[in-house]
């Protein structure tokens, strides 16, 4: 079995897609298509913008997601197999719908939308943040977190075996790295993100983008897609709606999304859209699987 999997935010990068757009008579209509969606030119930030550009989470995320599933959609109009199963990574999650045909292109565009600003308005509430935390067991993490009462700090992403990402209030965030120097932990960093995504934070963005979801269409998707909630795979249309609302205040759970997979039979992992992370963390969390990236047109 063959899944594709797709990024969050942070893979993007200054000329992402370009090549697409310049080769394939689809990926340009759909770019042209985004922008007309959007109301603005994000290819134009996309292709020939900064990084200061591509880093406004309203750009951000809409970049990520048209380059993840318009490189996807033209692989498979190249002949490319539609896939087994699919899954994003938090954002990617919108580009596994649409390539699962839960979405259309266009609304998965306008949800994706929603999201960003509704994210972004709720970084705006309060002052907060994320970090790193690696090298450590899950636990360590997790009841670190728990013992903190006095301030928002939880675990956010479970990216690989050794590699959790923390979220929270800007003191939690602190509180939460000091109590981890204390049980030894050496490698930690906090990361230069607009606020505490995937943590009760962003419940306000929840709640903006409950009401997107529950407008927007869904159909049936071809194929299951294991979503980030519980790591378990979908094809509940009411189940996927609830997951996708709930996705914002909870754990991306990708070590156990990856893992899920693979037991469940798949054998290779193809990651469409910006950046080679996903194949990285997948190749952490089980050497022995195909997992290959395709970030440019050649690939």
């Amino acid at each position: 079995m063959k899944a594709y999997v797709f990024p969050g935010q942070g893979a993007q990068f200054v000329g992402m897609g370009k090549d697409l757009y310049e080769a394939s008579p689809l990926a340009r209509d759909l770019f042209e298509k985004a922008n007309d969606i959007l109301g603005f030119r994000i290819t134009d930030l996309m292709f020939e913008g900064t990084d200061e550009d591509l880093r406004q989470t309203k750009v951000t995320q809409p970049a990520v997601f048209l380059h993840s599933v318009i490189s996807c959609l033209v692989a498979m109009e190249n002949g490319e197999p539609a896939p087994d199963c699919v899954a994003g990574h938090s954002l990617g999650e919108y580009s596994a719908l649409v390539v699962a045909g839960a979405l259309s292109f266009e609304d998965g565009l306008r949800l994706v939308s929603i999201r960003a600003n509704a994210m972004q308005k709720a970084c705006e509430l309060q002052e907060s943040t994320m970090a790193a935390v690696l090298r450590t067991e899950d636990e360590v993490v997790e009841e670190v977190c728990n013992a903190i009462t006095d301030e928002v700090v939880v675990a956010a992403n479970y990216n690989c075996p050794g590699q959790i990402i923390i979220s929270g209030s800007v003191p939690g965030v602190q509180k939460a790295m000091e109590a981890l120097a204390e049980k030894g932990v050496k490698r930690m960093m906090q990361l230069k993100v607009g606020g505490a995504f995937h943590s009760p934070l962003m419940q306000p963005a929840a709640e903006e983008l409950s009401k997107g979801i529950l407008e927007a269409k869904f159909a049936t998707p071809k194929c299951p897609i294991y979503q980030n909630v519980n790591a378990l795979p979908q094809t509940d249309l009411a189940q996927i709606r609830q997951n996708l609302i709930a996705q914002l205040t909870s754990p991306v759970r990708w070590t156990q999304t990856v893992r899920n997979m693979i037991a469940d039979g798949t054998t290779a992992f193809v990651e469409y859209g910006p950046g080679k992370v996903l194949t990285g963390l997948i190749h952490k969390i089980d050497s022995e699987v195909e997992a290959v990236s395709t970030d440019n047109r050649e690939e």
